[in-house]
């Protein structure tokens, strides 16, 4: 059932969620619908395993049109030139690799340093991480 929350006043909002305007949820009814709901989190996408992310390091067509002048010189006996663009191609994917890598490093470390919170009432004015606020929280 979808509900457009905007269009309704407090006390119809309050009555739908079965909350005070006043005093908020009890802690033990917070804890249900906690339980209930689950956490206040956007669902993470899936990481991609690092041999995932280390392939696609490849998956641009400059680097395909390497790999391809990587053929046409094997083709042509030019082994040389053929291991010189391999190991230009292979340190890219590696930087491209420790870049990606670094970088979600990166955001897990801030993502962890601003946990956010929400002031709510529940029986008196607290302060919880947002993850923690549940459907009926004032």
């Amino acid at each position: 059932m979808k509900i457009d929350w905007h269009t309704k006043d407090i006390e119809e909002t309050a009555k739908t969620l079965k909350t005070n305007i006043s005093t908020g949820l009890s802690t033990e009814e917070a804890q249900k619908r906690l339980q209930k709901y689950g956490p206040n989190e956007l669902e993470e996408k899936k990481k991609a395993s690092p041999i995932v992310i280390f392939l696609e390091q490849f998956n641009d067509v400059l680097i395909w049109i390497l790999l391809f002048a990587v053929l046409i010189s094997i083709i042509r006996g030019e082994s040389f030139d053929a291991i010189v663009i391999g190991i230009i191609l292979l340190i890219n994917a590696i930087l491209g690799f420790v870049q990606h890598f670094r970088a979600e490093k990166a955001l897990e470390a801030l993502k962890a340093l601003a946990a956010p919170t929400a002031t709510v009432i529940r029986q008196k004015e607290v302060e919880i991480k947002t993850a923690e606020v549940v459907p009926g929280d004032i």
